[in-house]
């Protein structure tokens, strides 16, 4: 083999780790929710059709790609050589020519256009037109066997052990870039399983209701906390699908499976869709409130992710209210009447941990330039000043609905002991206070959950606060 033999390269899931089409459909679809059905009717008219209506309407950020760096390297020790390197791929030819000007490494390119979708024989037909019959060709998938079959040589990214094989028994291989091993702690990642922790309020109305010895109402309640689950992760899939340009530009998000490449847009909707199927049945097995809830907490948090979440303010009331739900979710549950004083103190308290949420992503943000928004939010550093008070007054606001829930005369004819709940206010506003100034100190620098969870002090709280409900109200003292 020539040591000059062209290069030709692949874009989607080789130079990239993701593929620019399906990337550009979300964008779309997040734009204007409506776009879903119409680029059914683009589709009709052909997949180049396709292509060039959506790279009209929306543009893919070329920078923040998840660029394959390894082979990115490696083509760059090619180009140094001498070698003639080409981008030739099935993506719109505006998103191949901005790939091309940013790396800057290429001799040149061609990509789909209106009239050509280029791929598979129409790809090959174009590099023996344009380039010659002597080429090298990168890519990753088994659409390319047409193109490896008439190439001098392959450079396999990102295949599968299978194709590889099968590649092998077509042309030599000159140089190889395995796909990335995603494991089962990938997948976890992705579907945010350390969140399931925030579901355990469903489980709230059971202690505040005295039914915990109630076997029955247990296991619905359990069947509840793992239909929730289902959508929650669900949600985070298609959240974090919809925030890409935003992760990626995020200093700890960008790291995220969906956001890096590490797990496909495609197979993450799979998975979603599943889910969701699999909690819609334990919905109904369980209640048609219930199911009436979690439609209504899935539609709430699909339009927080699309629209809600950029509008300052707005998107933290949303969240503390998505909280309060699952409380509702697990009264409808156990059919009992829901406290006005339960649902007052946990809007509060959870408006409380919302604020401490963006708060801690201001504070992680950094003081260089106050007035830069975060991308994807409506908040900028120089905020920072009216969000501490108002999450500080929330959290007083908690105490105070607290405080009067003790006090009143249902309290003190409900619980044997109802003195003794003044033990877990004052924990309780305790802990609201050290989370509030561990934030400060940017110690909690995105997720308060996260936190909470490797926290020795949260669960002791917990504990305490847990034992001294149930000795209130069983034990005089």
């Amino acid at each position: 083999m020539k040591e000059a033999t062209p290069l030709i390269v692949d874009l989607d899931k080789t130079l990239i780790y993701t593929d620019s089409l399906v990337e550009s459909v979300v964008l779309l679809i997040k734009k204007n929710p409506v776009y879903f059905f119409i680029i059914f009717f683009w589709l009709f008219k052909g997949k180049a059709r396709l292509k060039t209506e959506i790279v009209n309407r929306v543009s893919l950020d070329i920078e923040t790609l998840p660029y394959n760096k390894p082979f990115i390297e490696w083509l760059k020790v090619e180009k140094e050589k001498g070698r003639k390197l080409y981008l030739v791929t099935a993506a719109h030819k505006e998103i191949a020519k901005k790939v091309m000007n940013y790396l800057n490494f290429f001799d040149g390119f061609f990509a789909t256009e209106e009239s050509c979708n280029l791929k598979g024989s129409k790809k090959c037909a174009l590099i023996k037109e344009k380039i010659g019959d002597d080429f090298v060709y990168a890519g990753d998938s088994k659409v390319d066997l047409l193109i490896w079959k008439d190439s001098e040589a392959a450079v396999l990214v990102n295949a599968p052990s299978s194709l590889a094989n099968e590649v092998r028994k077509k042309t030599i291989i000159e140089a190889e870039f395995p796909r990335k091993k995603i494991g089962i702690r990938t997948w976890l990642r992705a579907l945010r399983i350390h969140q399931w922790v925030k579901n355990i309020l469903l489980f709230v109305p059971l202690l505040t209701a005295f039914e915990f010895l109630n076997v029955f109402k247990i296991f619905s309640v359990i069947f509840a906390f793992l239909a929730y689950s289902l959508v929650a992760s669900g949600t985070y899939v298609l959240n974090d699908i919809f925030d890409l340009n935003s992760d990626r530009a995020h200093m700890l998000k960008r790291h995220r499976p969906f956001a890096c490449g590490d797990i496909q847009i495609i197979n993450g909707i799979v998975i979603a869709g599943i889910f969701f199927i699999l909690a819609l049945t334990i919905a109904l097995y369980i209640s048609e409130v219930f199911t009436a809830i979690l439609a209504f907490y899935f539609i709430l948090t699909v339009t927080y992710s699309l629209f809600f979440k950029k509008h300052i303010i707005i998107d933290v009331i949303i969240l503390s209210f998505l909280y309060t739900l699952r409380i509702i979710a697990g009264v409808t549950v156990i059919q009992v009447d829901i406290s006005s004083w339960l649902f007052a103190f946990s809007m509060f308290l959870f408006l409380s941990l919302a604020l401490i949420k963006r708060c801690g992503e201001l504070v992680s943000f950094g003081k260089e330039d106050q007035k830069r928004t975060i991308v994807g939010r409506d908040y900028m550093p120089s905020d920072l000043v009216v969000l501490w008070p108002l999450g500080v007054g929330a959290s007083l606001l908690a105490i105070v609905v607290l405080s009067l829930f003790i006090n009143a005369p249902e309290t003190q004819q409900k619980y044997a002991s109802p003195e003794l709940l003044w033990g877990p206010a004052v924990v309780i506003m305790y802990w609201l206070g050290r989370m509030w100034i561990k934030t400060s100190r940017g110690e909690i620098d995105d997720d308060p959950i996260l936190y909470v969870i490797k926290d020795s002090i949260s669960y002791m709280i917990f504990f305490f606060t847990i034992s001294i409900t149930i000795i209130s109200y069983f034990y005089t003292i």
